[in-house]
């Protein structure tokens, strides 16, 4: 699977040496110039060239808009703002960005009116946008997600943005304080006797009045999470290759068997399908984990997609509400 390469500024740094090679000409703007570009690679293989670290920035998905409110970057806009302040609330915006329109279908018009220095989005936008936006401004994609690895991915994502803003020493912070809340969460856990306990993370929706379960297995970020704490992921199905989610019913919990079960609210309506929906299911009822009161609601507005700080609230979330 491809992964983002990051190129270091070899061409800046020989540009410096050059300069100060004994010459007493007076003309060495250029070099100075070369001197503040930055050059990437990005997830698809793009090559991505700035003038220096990306000041005006839009951010058409709200993972890449977490990790610039992380890094100290104030989008200029944001897909769908309205959204992201209501399901991503442990990284909330500090400005008022403009609403570039949805996640899959930016307006072109709206960012163009914006004149960005950069465009980051991810693999989830169709080709045909992201075409659309060179035409703008340098668009850098990190890959949207990755089972094969979530918890690096994430790291990794938050790395190749921080080289196009010029905020790598933020990101080594960020990192770090995520991983000593791993660390603290895992010792939570395991002084609390939860080492290896088992744990089924999901999320449900209602369509044509069936309820749908939609299973975080150990390649969703929150399974990695999870398993960083120490904990099991008790899911056996398999999830798809980028984020790792899976799709099964109420008949499908059966499987489970007796684990801990936990989910964040299902929409922004403020509905809950698993207290609500399946409150009078006989199969709900019937369940291990539900007839133990085993069964946690973890606090809306953690962007179960997000970056190290989403992560962080997660992690204060589920070892609080395992340890309680």
């Amino acid at each position: 699977m491809r992964r983002p390469l990051f190129v270091t500024a070899a061409a800046a740094a020989a540009a410096i040496a050059l300069a100060g090679c004994g010459t007493t000409e007076p003309a060495a703007t250029a070099p100075a110039k070369d001197a503040k570009s930055i050059s990437l690679t990005d997830a698809t293989g793009a090559k991505v060239t700035l003038d220096g670290p990306a000041k005006k920035v839009v951010g058409t998905e709200w993972n890449v808009v977490e990790s610039l409110v992380t890094l100290g970057v104030d989008p200029v806009g944001v897909a769908d703002v309205k959204g992201y302040t209501t399901w991503d609330t442990a990284v909330p915006l500090k400005n008022r960005p403009k609403d570039i329109g949805t996640r899959g279908e930016p307006s072109m018009d709206t960012i163009a009116s914006l004149s960005p220095d950069l465009i980051v989005a991810t693999t989830d936008l169709p080709a045909a946008a992201v075409k659309q936006l060179r035409k703008i401004a340098p668009v850098l994609e990190v890959r949207s997600a990755d089972a094969a690895d979530p918890v690096g991915r994430m790291k990794e994502n938050l790395d190749l943005i921080a080289e196009a803003t010029g905020t790598t020493a933020k990101a080594d912070e960020a990192k770090k304080a995520f991983d000593a809340k791993v660390a603290e969460g895992a010792k939570t856990l395991a002084d609390a006797g939860l080492k290896g306990a088992g744990i089924a993370f999901a999320d449900g929706y209602v369509a044509s009045n069936q309820v749908s379960i939609r299973p975080y297995t150990g390649g969703s970020l929150i399974g990695g999470v999870n398993e960083a704490l120490g904990l099991k992921n008790a899911w056996s199905v398999e999830g798809d290759k980028d984020y790792g989610l899976a799709t099964t019913d109420v008949e499908g919990l059966t499987k489970l068997g007796d684990v801990t079960f936990a989910y964040i609210g299902s929409d922004s309506e403020g509905s809950d399908v698993f207290a609500d929906d399946l409150a009078d299911n006989s199969v709900w009822k019937s369940l291990p984990f539900v007839k133990k009161g085993d069964v946690h609601r973890l606090p809306d507005g953690i962007w179960m997609f997000g970056g190290p700080q989403s992560m962080e609230s997660y992690v204060d979330a589920v070892v609080g509400a395992l340890t309680k």
